[in-house]
């Protein structure tokens, strides 16, 4: 005979074969709560249960016996759900967390990609989908949902307010690793929330660690001030704009524009190394609400700091017409920190005999030379 033995002090939770049972080696018989874990006992050696020791409920220790087996050779299969097992298969666990996660994707939220199509913009996930190489971003905090659960139901947040209105993670971009984060204007106007903000500090935080690239789609309007569920008084009292400001030297922060940008939307932009905004944008640091505040009159944001002003006072950097060509610049712009390229030519270099007059009083198209010594294509102006 061979006894069973607990290997821990606990309660029985479930007994799950009994006197006259066959079992095998490796099979669940006991199961054991202890510091609030499960823990599943299964004997060494196959056989026929002879005694049951314990019952549901029973406090046992260490060593004290719960079952006793007669080995013998038995023709008993194994756990049928084991050997159906597919591994392919989606455990209900699991499926919850892939439709909760789904709830955010534009597949799943019609409206809200409607509203961008009508304003000629793209949505947060498609510009991330499309700066990064494809399948290799990993959202962080997608579940994450407004701090507003005060004045509003769970159910609501859940479908109204995904991943608190910004998407970020890490991803690649030309095959190196990148931090991409969007703020997201269908979610409260991408506003800058409680776990919005918390997103931000993790992110600038590993990328202060591992000394990774940022490329922040910073379009929205700045504070939000309807969550509820903080302990702040003013909403300010959080690390990110301080984290951020400290990257900058460190790695290569790129800001993209579309839309309005205000506040501390604006803040986040500013301090980007690169701005790049599409045709547009209107960039400030006080958006209307804040000017009216302030008692400065009524002002609508089309006449808030548009391109025609942040071009040429040199807040943008890099004045694009849309967001597929902000992208394509932003994904230029980190080549030049990624290494040596793979492949590159350019131009015939003779050229340059021609395209620099001989007369040193004579002006000549500077761009063209630029264009003739670097690589064909590389020139980002």
């Amino acid at each position: 005979m061979t006894d069973v033995t607990s290997p821990l002090q606990g309660t029985i939770v479930r007994v799950e074969v009994g006197e006259g049972d066959l079992v095998r080696a490796g099979q669940q018989a006991v199961v054991i709560e202890s510091m609030k874990m499960e823990h599943v006992v299964a004997p060494e050696v196959s056989g026929i249960v002879r005694r049951v020791v314990v019952a549901v409920g029973d406090t046992v220790l260490p060593g004290q016996a719960l079952l006793v087996v007669e080995e013998s050779d038995v023709d008993i299969a194994g756990d049928e759900t084991e050997q159906a097992r597919d591994l392919d298969a989606v455990r209900p666990d699991l499926a919850e967390v892939l439709a909760r996660q789904a709830v955010g994707r534009d597949d799943a939220r019609p409206a809200a990609v409607a509203r961008r199509r009508e304003s000629g913009q793209r949505t947060a996930r498609e510009n991330v989908d499309d700066l990064c190489d494809p399948g290799s971003f990993v959202e962080y905090g997608p579940l994450v949902i407004a701090a507003q659960r005060r004045r509003r139901s769970v159910e609501e947040l859940v479908s109204q307010t995904p991943a608190d209105g910004l998407v970020a993670g890490v991803g690649t971009v030309n095959g190196h690793r990148t931090i991409v984060m969007s703020y997201d204007y269908t979610v409260l106007a991408g506003t800058q929330g409680l776990q919005n903000h918390r997103k931000k500090d993790r992110l600038f935080e590993l990328a202060e660690r591992l000394r990774l690239p940022i490329v922040f789609f910073t379009e929205g309007g700045g504070g939000r001030p309807g969550d509820t569920d903080g302990t702040g008084a003013s909403g300010l009292d959080c690390m990110a704009f301080n984290l951020f400001g400290g990257l900058s030297g460190l790695v290569p922060l790129v800001g993209v524009n579309s839309g309005y940008c205000f506040a501390g939307n604006a803040a986040i932009l500013g301090c980007c190394d690169v701005v790049i905004a599409t045709a547009d944008s209107h960039i400030g640091m006080g958006g209307p609400a804040m000017i009216e505040g302030g008692g400065l009159g009524v002002v609508a944001p089309t006449e808030i700091g548009p391109m025609d002003v942040q071009v040429p006072n040199g807040v943008v950097d890099i004045a694009v017409a849309d967001e597929a060509e902000a992208v394509a610049a932003a994904r230029q712009y980190l080549s030049y920190f990624q290494g040596r390229a793979g492949s590159w030519d350019c131009s015939d270099q003779h050229a340059l005999r021609h395209l620099v007059p001989e007369n040193r009083l004579r002006v000549y198209d500077v761009r063209a030379v630029v264009d003739a010594l670097a690589d064909t294509g590389s020139v980002l102006e």
